[in-house]
């Protein structure tokens, strides 16, 4: 069997397969909001509860 035979032995005609995972999704389907400001703001005021609690407890 040759380098090229190799390739094409076992293939269908049209070697073409639709995505499982197309890209842009489909016209009707709303994109998911991500909020980073407000993960920042979260994990600013964790930070900060965290740190007065630490400090009215170990003074």
């Amino acid at each position: 069997m040759a380098g090229g035979d190799f390739y094409t032995h076992d293939r269908p005609e049209n070697p073409q397969l639709p995505e499982d995972r197309p890209r842009g999704g489909r016209p009707g389907n709303a994109a998911l909001a991500h909020h980073p400001m407000r993960i920042g703001v979260v994990i600013v005021i964790a930070v900060l509860v965290v740190l007065a609690f630490g400090i009215m407890l170990f003074p």
